[in-house]
């Protein structure tokens, strides 16, 4: 068992590099595999100003770094590497990469989850330059511009009625006439004087050089196409979780979301047992947009990896 490690971190956005920071400090050695991508959605954006503690803002790039940077400072050990299968089934766990295999007595599941993009030919390229997924985050940016919000769902209407507390105009181009967001959603949007609509029709490409200019939209009546002049345009076509390889591993949700199976003892907090961020399977913890599909914003992904890790602690004690 002298190879077998106390913890193992799989992802490292604010959920996973949190819980490494707490769980370094318990003296726990968190190994946290970071991913050859590592840093999360974060590492797709440029200013950030509402994390606190950064009143001039932050880079997206940049403030991950710090998180990184005071994990290792306490002696997380961090591999920039993919893991490639995890066997929950057996005990202690194992969790492999490339062609060497971890064992550990406890998990963490910090994957996060991808925006799903549209594919245009110059979406990528202007991520962070005008083209955005979370109008909590960039709408201060938008103060007095003209957006686009890409999708027909309820995170569509209320990325939209977000935007209008800065934007000058809104326009929703949905594909359908018909719209998959609850009636409720969409009588508010309607009801917003700033907001129009644009139906039957998508988006087929982005303008700009250095930063929106604009949007190609496609109308799917007549296939007539035409620029719309804009500063930004945000995607709101819902998320994937990263989650394939703990299909059969964890209990998933039907968007493939890790789903928590709390054990609360209620009026007893520090009961045995009392783990709110535990999934289904014992010893495996969960944090971060990996199941929370709700907020989707930093400090809560950090809030969740510090719950995550307190929780990690007094599991591996107890056994």
């Amino acid at each position: 068992m002298d190879n077998v490690r106390n913890v193992i971190i799989i992802g490292s956005g604010p959920a996973g590099l949190t819980a490494a920071l707490y769980l370094s400090r318990a003296n726990l050695k968190p190994l946290l595999i970071a991913g050859s991508k590592w840093g999360g959605q974060l590492m797709l954006t440029t200013d950030v100003e509402n994390y606190p503690g950064f009143p001039k803002g932050i880079q997206g790039p940049d403030l991950m770094k710090n998180f990184r940077d005071q994990a290792e400072r306490f002696g997380t050990e961090i591999m920039d590497s993919d893991v490639t299968t995890v066997d929950f089934k057996v005990r202690p766990f194992k969790v492999k990469v490339s062609d060497r295999s971890y064992l550990t007595k406890s998990v963490i599941i910090a994957s996060g989850a991808d925006t799903r993009w549209l594919g245009l030919p110059n979406e990528k390229r202007l991520i962070g330059k005008g083209v955005s997924s979370c109008a909590p985050c960039d709408a201060f940016f938008f103060k007095d511009k003209r957006v686009i919000v890409a999708g027909g769902g309820d995170s569509a209407m209320e990325e939209a009625l977000t935007l209008t507390k800065f934007a000058s105009d809104v326009k929703i181009v949905h594909r359908r006439e018909a719209f998959r967001a609850s009636k409720i959603m969409v009588d508010r949007a309607k009801a917003n004087k700033k907001i129009s609509f644009i139906l039957n029709s998508e988006v087929v490409d982005v303008l700009g050089r250095d930063k929106v200019e604009g949007v190609k939209i496609n109308n799917k009546v007549d296939n007539k196409t035409s620029d719309i002049l804009v500063d930004g345009i945000f995607v709101a076509i819902g998320h994937i979780p990263v989650t394939n390889l703990f299909q059969g591993q964890v209990d998933l949700d039907i968007k493939g979301y890790v789903m928590r199976k709390a054990k609360i003892h209620f009026g007893d907090p520090d009961a045995p047992g009392n783990y709110k961020m535990m999934t289904s399977t014992e010893g495996v913890f969960v944090a971060g947009d990996v199941h929370d599909y709700h907020y989707r914003q930093a400090v809560t992904a950090a809030g969740y990896g510090c719950m995550a890790a307190l929780e990690v602690e007094k599991w591996v004690e107890a056994q």
